[in-house]
């Protein structure tokens, strides 16, 4: 009996202790505002705290005032991303002798989530470009790094990543794509499929085959725009992400020169899979912002919207929701951070973290952009409520259609 008494009160206790928990989120969000515990800012240095000012207000006068155009009429908006790489976003992370800002993974994932507040599906096609932009780079003799590197840090080129085909996503080393070797070109044919940017960008970073089955047999070549035997199949109809076109992007006898190869053959799968332990945090990044604002419009929300002659933040349940929603973004963020620096440093824990951090972050933070809407109601269904933007464009709701993003088994099957 004493046992079973002592249970009961442990369970009450708990509860009391996780509803009071609930309670002093909620009342620090309302009192103290931003500040209080959902700050992206804390923790930063102040270099950082700068730069993630201008990409803060650049999202706010640059990019939320046309973010619902540009998803209603599918638009491109080069100007915009152009001017967001005069700020320096154009190549982020690519080193500063070609172009680039030269600044760290956590840097990048800060402005990222920044941007996102603005437009995630248009932040989300600029975190890829900056991820091809760093490929070349990276893995480019200098040749190619003075060739493509500085028209994409200025955007006056944009860039397309190329692995996912029709028949393998998740399973990305059994690409089909071939290249064979005549001369001093390679011949391409094949397809990939669900690429960003596609058929409206002009470098495409792709890797094909050139050798045995497999990942050693995988190389990666860049294709220009315009090349002979490259074309593109019709603009997909998406759900979200309409503000970035989306394309198959087809070779027929496409030749490629051999001097366009980054690395040496067989380097592609593994010249990929690096471009991507950037790009899943790239892709969290985009998710924080999302669901930062997504946090913001629900408390500002609850404040005026009543129901039975008081405002919704009067509801101890929606109280509880808002405090779960920001302890979900921050503890998320810390994920995404931490798998930054791991990145940065090159650790051994390092692309785990990368997986972890998109695996775990695009959930949550989708879940609380659904969460935001159900707040709003049938308001929130609305496209006339900036709310549904987050809910559509947060990379958690498409996550299903990039799944070399999500899983980290290929890395397990290249061992």
């Amino acid at each position: 009996m004493a046992a079973a008494m002592a249970l009961v009160r442990g369970v009450r206790f708990g509860s009391y202790s996780i509803g009071r928990s609930r309670s002093l989120i909620f009342n620090s969000l309302q009192r103290r505002g931003i500040a209080a515990c959902v700050d992206p800012s804390i923790g930063l240095t102040d270099e950082q705290k700068e730069f993630q000012k201008v990409a803060f207000d650049f999202a706010a006068n640059e990019m939320a005032p046309h973010m619902a155009e540009w998803d209603q009429k599918e638009i491109f908006p080069v100007e915009a991303m152009r001017k967001a790489a005069q700020l320096g976003f154009g190549g982020i992370y690519v080193n500063p002798d070609v172009g680039g800002s030269g600044l760290s993974r956590l840097d990048t994932s800060i402005i990222f989530e920044a941007l996102s507040t603005g437009c995630v599906s248009t932040t989300a096609y600029i975190s890829i470009h900056n991820m091809c932009a760093w490929m070349i780079d990276t893995f480019g003799n200098n040749e190619q790094r003075e060739k493509f590197c500085p028209d994409l840090c200025s955007m006056q080129k944009f860039a397309s990543y190329c692995l996912t085909e029709p028949g393998s996503g998740s399973d990305a080393a059994s690409l089909l794509t071939s290249a064979k070797l005549q001369g001093d070109h390679y011949i391409l044919n094949g397809s990939k499929a669900f690429i960003s940017g596609g058929g409206d960008t002009d470098v495409y970073v792709v890797m094909c085959r050139t050798g045995e089955k497999g990942p050693k047999g995988i190389s990666c070549v860049v294709v220009e725009k315009g090349t002979a035997g490259l074309s593109f199949g019709k603009k997909e109809k998406k759900v979200g992400w309409n503000s970035q076109p989306t394309r198959a992007v087809i070779f027929e006898d496409c030749a490629v020169p051999v001097t366009n190869r980054l690395g040496a053959e067989g380097e592609g799968f593994s010249i990929a899979m690096k471009g991507l332990n950037g790009g899943r945090i790239n892709i969290a990044s985009c998710s924080l912002g999302a669901a930062h604002a997504s946090v913001l419009l629900a408390r500002d929300h609850m404040c005026v919207r009543k129901q039975f002659g008081e405002t919704l933040s009067n509801s101890q349940f929606l109280q509880f929701k808002l405090a779960e929603m920001a302890t979900k973004l921050v503890a998320s963020r810390l994920l995404v951070r931490q798998a930054a620096v791991a990145l940065q440093e090159g650790r051994p824990d390092a692309v785990s973290l990368c997986s972890m951090a998109k695996l775990f972050v695009t959930d949550e933070c989708f879940a609380i952009c659904n969460q935001a809407l159900q707040i709003h109601g049938g308001y929130g269904y609305l496209k006339d409520y900036a709310v549904q933007h987050g809910f559509q464009n947060c990379p958690g709701a498409a996550q299903h259609c990039l799944p070399h993003l999500t899983h980290p088994i290929q890395f397990v099957s290249s061992l």
